[in-house]
């Protein structure tokens, strides 16, 4: 007994419609491989689901880029805007100006020159030339800079060393008048028999 036929409309609940995306997502990614296999054909196939996830199918040896233009020459349908015309110009100067540097650094670096003549040899070493005199300029320039911070560094140390052999010497200056007052304290809390006391002649030694 056969399935009766599905009413082709938005399935309403969200577990059941995830479910059936699934499954024909995967039939219809299945299909296409086995086309582009059994049949020998170019096959490309897109699909975003509603969360935004890419699915795809490209056969091998396909060009996607070429198979577009190919679409646009048999349908008449003009896929790229004025605007992304542009934008592939401009990406296409990029790449030949960044081929060009590239070329032209090999060059500054002595790789590929055999192929130069006499006059780009010579733009060559004037380009050279001008880079290492920048390059003498900054580093006298650099060498200047750290002199400087050496003169600030040694002026610092200069202060420093100051500054410590003034607080020596105020610190020896406090123990030196702490020392004297208390030989000051002392001899006065002393009794008076033990006070040391000026000579007197002998008694005895007169008679």
């Amino acid at each position: 007994m056969g399935r009766g036929k599905i009413e082709i409309k938005r399935i309403e609940n969200q577990s059941s419609r995830q479910v059936t995306y699934s499954k024909r997502r995967n039939g219809i990614l299945k299909k296409a491989k086995e086309i582009s296999v059994l049949c020998d054909a170019k096959v490309s196939l897109i699909i975003f689901g509603n969360s935004g996830k890419m699915h795809e199918y490209i056969s091998p040896s396909t060009n996607l880029i070429e198979m577009l233009d190919q679409y646009q020459q048999s349908t008449g349908k003009k896929l790229w805007d004025a605007k992304h015309e542009n934008l592939n110009n401009e990406i296409e100067r990029v790449k030949k100006e960044n081929d060009s540097m590239q070329i032209e650094l090999r060059h500054l670096k002595g790789e590929d020159i055999t192929s130069l003549n006499h006059k780009e040899l010579m733009v060559l070493e004037d380009a050279l030339e001008r880079g290492v005199s920048s390059i003498r300029d900054r580093q006298s320039e650099v060498m200047k800079i750290k002199r400087k911070i050496g003169q600030m560094l040694e002026e610092e140390h200069k202060q420093l060393q100051y500054l410590c052999h003034q607080q020596e010497m105020e610190m020896k200056g406090v123990v030196e008048n702490g020392e004297d007052a208390f030989q000051r304290e002392y001899h006065s809390h002393m009794p008076f028999a033990f006070r040391v006391q000026p000579m007197q002649p002998n008694l005895h030694e007169r008679m």
